[in-house]
C-alpha cells in the first residue's frame, strides 16, 4: 500500500492534525484490523490508505470503511469523492463494485522541496 517515497507515519500525523482530514480505524477485540484516511481539498473528497488485514478481508469491512469515509467527506462538504489506484493493482475491482469509475483526466505531480526551517 505504500512506496519508499511515501512516509505513512508522516501522512497519518498530518491527517490527524488537520481539520479537513481524518483517519478512521476499525478494531476487533482491541486490535486494529482496518483503516482509511479521508480528506477534503476544498472541492473534492479524497480517500487514501484504505486497508484491511488479510485475515479480515472478504467480510465487508473494507466496504464499511469506504462508506464511513464517504459519509465523513459528505458531512465535510465534499460533493465528489476520488481516489487513486496504481495501474495493475487488483483492488480496482473492489472500487468498481462500489460505483467508482476511471475518470477522464490525467494526474500530474511533482515533488516540492522541504521548507527551510
Amino acid at each position: 500500500m505504500t512506496r519508499p517515497w511515501n512516509d505513512p507515519r508522516a501522512d497519518l500525523d498530518q491527517a490527524r492534525a488537520g481539520a479537513t482530514s481524518t483517519v478512521l480505524v476499525a478494531r476487533r477485540a482491541g486490535v486494529v484490523v482496518g483503516t482509511v484516511m479521508a480528506g477534503v481539498d476544498g472541492h473534492r473528497g479524497w480517500v487514501y490508505y484504505l486497508g484491511v488485514q488479510p485475515g479480515e478481508q472478504g467480510r465487508g469491512l473494507g466496504s464499511a470503511l469506504l462508506r464511513a469515509a464517504e459519509a465523513w467527506l459528505g458531512a465535510h462538504g465534499a460533493r465528489k469523492v476520488q481516489l487513486m489506484v496504481r495501474t495493475g493493482n487488483p483492488v480496482s475491482g473492489f472500487y468498481a463494485g462500489h460505483g467508482y469509475a476511471v475518470q477522464d483526466c490525467l494526474v500530474l505531480g511533482r515533488w516540492l522541496e522541504p521548507a527551510a526551517g
